[in-house]
């Protein structure tokens, strides 16, 4: 079975979280969730739904989906010798990014990162800022030269569907994409017959 950790934190952009976890929950996938405490509060504000209530419904009649307590730094995820396909941080707050980029992290969310990057497990980032100053852009700059995938939640602006959801569940297939999971919500741009 799989393995994919997936991070939430404090930046704004939780109805991406929410429809990676639904998602991915589907799948049968194995998923090792850990959300900052901000992460939560603003998921609740952003979505009108608790983390907790939203985390029970995906636990609900699964045995593949784990949370952990981001100062559990005894979880699994916490060590190098946890095996999993990618980590995706969505959304990915600048201060997460900024703790991974320099190591000083000191609590799960950012120890399984560093566990990523030191082993070369796939790392997805999706940082919500903008406009993005100097230090983030360093920050973000010394995550892909660690091997990190920068992936910030633009619409893709061509397709066809002025669609709320469609948009959201483009961005959330091609963070998937970039963790390497094949899925249907997101398809190449297809330029057309007379290209």
């Amino acid at each position: 079975m799989k393995r994919y950790i997936i991070g939430v934190t404090g930046a704004s952009g939780s109805i991406l979280a929410k429809r990676l976890l639904s998602y991915l929950a589907g799948t049968g996938t194995q998923l090792h969730i850990i959300a900052t405490d901000m992460g939560k509060k603003v998921f609740e504000y952003e979505t009108g739904i608790s983390w907790e209530v939203f985390l029970n419904t995906l636990t609900r009649d699964r045995t593949n989906v784990f949370a952990y307590d981001n100062n559990n730094l005894f979880a699994s995820v916490a060590s190098g010798s946890f095996t999993a396909e990618a980590m995706m941080i969505v959304p990915c707050s600048m201060a997460t990014a900024a703790k991974i980029a320099t190591g000083t992290g000191g609590n799960l969310l950012c120890r399984a990162a560093d566990v990523c990057l030191k082993e070369k497990i796939r790392l997805v980032l999706s940082p919500r800022e903008a406009p993005l100053n100097a230090v983030h852009l360093r920050n973000l700059l010394t995550l892909s030269e660690c091997g990190a995938v920068i992936l910030p939640p633009v619409p893709m602006f061509y397709a066809d569907s002025g669609n709320y959801g469609d948009m959201i569940d483009k961005i959330v297939g091609r963070i998937l994409k970039s963790a390497g999971i094949e899925n249907d919500l997101y398809s190449k741009w297809n330029m057309g017959k007379d290209c």
